[in-house]
């Protein structure tokens, strides 16, 4: 436990006494080690409340030190309230123990303990070791009923109470059982708890001024008024203490009053304002009037029932009790008797500048600047103080953290001498039980020297014993502490859950209704009037609408943001209206299924590749790569990817030899690659943005490629691969080698070529699987004429860079750079699966090419679009893929050569026509003579 010393601020904390319930009344004593292993359960009932004095260590200078408090434990709020007696009406403070641990050392003073928040530390002692442990064991208790107990229900609480009861009174039976294998209950302090502890004196201090709160001094004084008043109406009555008399029919309804919440959490600042005399009568009966609902312990509920004797002792008591105070009250009044001098003689100098002539009272000016100037002065020598003393600060706490370790190295020290001390205390038993030979010693010093020895033998037996018990307590503490942890734990990741699904099927209906709007606009077309008008009006405001405006006053755990984490815009900014709403229903349907697939497939994946040790081509691998990777892990495992195609092409330091060469002569396609820097992505904003370094690490990558490939150079498409290589590598060589991979190990070769013969040749061999795979699609798009391969032939240029949102496409990419193009198949016709019923009820070819556009960026469900790839489209053998590119290449070959012999025949037939001209025409250079005749 932290030195009470150590903490001058935050230390200044109560100690409390809390109720005890029934469950934690089993206690006994703490017994000597050897009788501890049995922990007798006692018959008496605990008491019902929890409370009692305690010292607090706190206060400032020159009155710091323990102050006396009465302590009373609060069931509804798990709080512990504190004042400076019993029979005070107003608590000065209160302690929060539902977030609060607690601490006790051995070698501190003998019942001391600490209460820690997480806002300050309150040091408390007891007035014995077993009342410290009782304390300790009820706050235990106390915090684990809060954390476990049912919310108060809004309606039938009786039912409700009596179907949790049995649940909650076994799951703290279980956990008093496994507290009690730590540290054996603790027997209830005899008149020092409970009901008993209010009738016995208040503990006296040294002085009575030390034991008023200066900080809470408005409590103090209505808490000293009230005692005076209640003191004189009983003097003046011939009575006992006020509310002796009152029927004791009422006594069961305030002992169940809970105390009143407005008044343990008041801050001194919030004092009541001075009232007229008139009215203090009256605040003063409505104080005594809710004396009951402050602390049910207090005057009325103790004075009951006693005899002549016990009342004649107890206004005794309260006598000697008010006379303190009113010596306390003395010394106040001193104080504010000089405080009043000083004003008085403030006013006294006002008056004498106000009354005096314009040259004294310049003359008083200057004295006033003078002074100012003075204190300006000391400003400053303070403020130099102040950062002298900050500095030592800073030192004091070095000097503490080494001390701080020292002690610790002195405490592992410490514990291995008292090993060290046990086995020495055994030998010296046995030597005693059956000394050696040897000369014989007078008998007085042999008496002397086995005296001593016993006397350290107890000394360290009762060290060993407290060590023991401060052991068993903190192993307790620790293990309550860690299960209300992972409670709270368990309930915090339910409500997170529910907050995401929630926010989930927010996003949901607003995608609905922006789609109602959509249809219905599209439903009036261009009908004018007042609906059309507020259709428009609707629209507008729905464009118009951002999350952070909508999460202004609640909670959002992850709004919708301007961009994602690539840099790629959320909502792209259309031009035209139409494909400006679409885009915000695109943007919310993502954003919903985000949430809902975060907990149920998210989470899991991110574990799985967090356990992945070493990567190696595995079957489990290709899994979670098709399952996509998750944004930490992408880097390493693309590098990884990248590496295991281009490891025979890699050299050291070939992406610096191949800058050099082109900052040494002009690559012809630099040209062409200057025009296309602007055009990479105009949605992200690492390419737009003016500052962003990303356009010419893109400029040094493709002019590097186009070097190491001089057959291709360079070709439009290429800008978008390297580009996407850069947003997740970031490192230019890697992406310049991931650029190398695509373009020469996993794309067929002549795929960038100037005739782009392979890409060509894909984009027949996918006309193929969607006849086998979508049959009525293609009979559908067969009737309306439309060809594909106008949509699809960017899809695999680029794979789809230009198509997809950037967290399906990413996904793409992860099972793209592992298998290859069969990939790209697949997703595009599982694109065209997905979509497959909204392109069949369109009936129109324009309206199907308006369609086919931007239909891929309104897919959002990544999890089913990766099953209709991966599991609906099979079987999809590489076999009947290569086979299928075999036939096309063929025949698109003989077609190229039908074109080339078609071209040669013309020419020829060309040539050999020659330059004739037909009658009444002129040729180009007959005309050039006539014009310069």
């Amino acid at each position: 436990m932290e030195d009470a010393q150590e903490n001058p601020a935050e230390s200044s904390s109560s100690a409390p006494v809390s109720e005890e319930p029934a469950s934690l009344a089993r206690g006994s004593q703490v017994l000597p080690p050897e009788e501890s292993t049995v922990c007798p359960r006692p018959l008496e009932a605990a008491p019902k409340k929890l409370c009692g004095y305690l010292s607090k260590f706190g206060g400032k200078r020159p009155i710091r030190g323990w102050k006396s408090r009465w302590f009373f434990y609060d069931e509804r709020k798990c709080h512990l309230y504190y004042s400076r007696t019993a029979q005070d009406a107003n608590p000065l403070d209160s302690i929060d123990l539902s977030c609060a641990v607690f601490d006790c050392k051995a070698d501190a003073e003998e019942g001391t303990f600490e209460i820690k928040t997480p806002s300050r530390t309150i040091t408390l002692k007891a007035a014995t070791k077993q009342a410290m442990l009782y304390w300790l064991q009820q706050l235990q208790t106390k915090r684990w009923e809060f954390h476990n107990s049912p919310p108060a229900p809004p309606a039938a609480p009786d039912a409700v109470l009596a179907g949790n009861g049995p649940a909650l009174r076994l799951e703290l039976e279980q956990e008093e059982t496994e507290l009690e294998e730590f540290l054996c209950p603790v027997k209830t302090p005899p008149g020092l708890v409970g009901m008993a502890a209010a009738l016995q004196p208040v503990p006296a201090m040294p002085l009575a001024l030390q034991n008023l709160s200066i900080k809470h001094l408005g409590t103090e004084i209505q808490n000293t008024m009230y005692n005076i008043r209640g003191n004189k109406q009983t003097q003046g009555t011939g009575q006992g203490p006020p509310g002796e008399d009152s029927s004791p029919s009422k006594e069961p309804q305030r002992e169940e009053q809970p105390p009143d919440p407005r008044v343990p959490g008041k801050d001194p600042g919030d004092s009541p304002k001075p009232t007229p005399k008139f009215s203090l009568t009256a605040n003063l009966n409505q104080k005594a009037k809710r004396h009951n609902n402050t602390f049910p312990l207090f005057t009325e509920g103790l004075t009951r029932n006693r005899t002549a004797h016990e009342k004649v002792l107890a206004l005794e008591q309260q006598v000697l009790m008010l006379t303190k105070e009113l010596k306390a009250q003395k010394e106040l009044v001193k104080i504010l008797h000089k405080a009043l001098e000083a004003a008085q003689q403030e006013k006294r100098v006002s008056g004498a500048y106000l009354a005096a002539e314009d040259k004294d009272r310049l003359e008083l000016v200057r004295h006033k600047v003078r002074q100012i100037a003075e204190l300006g002065k000391r400003v400053e020598a303070l403020e130099q103080e102040r950062e002298s003393l900050l500095q030592m600060a800073s030192l004091r706490e070095q000097q503490v953290q080494e001390l701080q370790q020292h002690v610790q190295l002195l405490m592992d020290k410490n514990q291995a001498k008292q090993q060290v001390i046990c086995k020495l205390s055994e030998k010296v038993t046995q030597d005693f039980m059956h000394p050696p030979h040897q000369s014989p010693t007078p008998p007085e010093e042999a008496s002397r020297d086995f005296l001593s020895q016993q006397e350290k033998m107890e000394h360290l037996k009762d060290d060993m014993e407290a060590y023991r018990t401060q052991n068993r307590f903190l192993n307790s503490e620790i293990h309550q502490v860690t299960k209300i942890w992972r409670k709270a734990a368990e309930k915090e990741k339910a409500l997170l859950m529910k907050c995401a699904y929630l926010q989930a099927k927010n996003c949901q209906v607003e995608s609905k209704y922006l789609a109602g709007l959509r249809r219905l606009q599209e439903a009036m077309g261009v009908k004018a009037g007042e609906c059309s008008e507020l259709l428009r009006q609707l629209i507008q405001e729905a464009l118009q609408w951002e999350a952070s405006e909508a999460s202004a006053e609640s909670v959002m755990l992850s709004p919708i943001s301007e961009y994602d984490e690539y840099g790629f815009l959320t909502v792209p900014n259309y031009e035209v209206e139409d494909l400006k709403l679409l885009a915000k229903i695109q943007a919310l349907e993502v954003h919903s299924h985000h949430l809902l697939a975060h907990e149920a497939v998210e989470q899991p994946l991110r574990e799985r590749w967090a356990a992945l040790g070493k990567l190696a081509p595995s079957a489990e691998l290709k899994q979670l790569l098709r399952a996509g990777v998750p944004r930490e892990h992408r880097p390493r495992v693309w590098r990884w990817l990248v590496h295991l195609r281009v490891q025979h092409l890699q050299a050291p330091g070939r992406y610096q030899e191949l800058l050099t060469r082109g900052q040494a002569c002009k690559h012809p396609a630099a040209r062409q690659i200057e025009l296309d820097l602007n055009r990479t992505f105009p949605n992200n904003k690492h390419f737009t943005c003016p500052t962003s370094s990303f356009p010419d690490k893109l400029r040094r990558v493709l002019l590097a490629f186009s070097w190491q490939n001089p057959t291709i150079g360079y070709c439009q498409g290429l800008n978008r691969l390297a580009a996407i290589a850069l947003l997740v590598l970031d490192e230019e060589e890697s992406a310049f080698w991931c650029l190398v991979a695509i373009v020469e190990t996993i794309m067929p070769a002549d795929y960038y070529s100037k005739t782009l013969s392979a890409s060509q040749v894909d984009q027949r061999v996918l006309q193929d699987l969607l006849s086998e795979k979508l049959p009525r699609l293609m009979a559908h798009l067969g009737q309306c004429h439309v060809d594909l391969s106008f949509i699809t032939f960017n899809w695999f240029l680029v794979v789809f860079a230009d198509s997809l949102i950037s967290n399906i496409l990413l996904q793409v990419w992860d099972a793209f750079l592992y298998e290859g193009t069969k990939v790209v198949f697949r997703y595009a016709l599982a694109i065209f699966k997905y979509n497959e019923e909204e392109i069949l009820r369109l009936q129109d070819s324009l309206e199907i090419y308006q369609y086919l556009r931007f239909f891929t960026k309104t897919i959002c469900n990544s999890r089913k679009l990766m099953n209709i790839a991966f599991n609906d489209m099979n079987p999809f053998p590489k076999k009947q893929l290569q086979q299928l590119r075999i036939v096309h290449r063929e025949r698109l070959e003989a077609e190229l050569h039908e074109l080339e012999q078609f071209k040669a025949e013309y020419l020829e037939t060309r040539a050999s026509q020659g330059s004739l001209v037909p009658e009444g025409c002129t040729s180009e250079d007959e005309g050039e003579v006539e014009a310069e005749g």
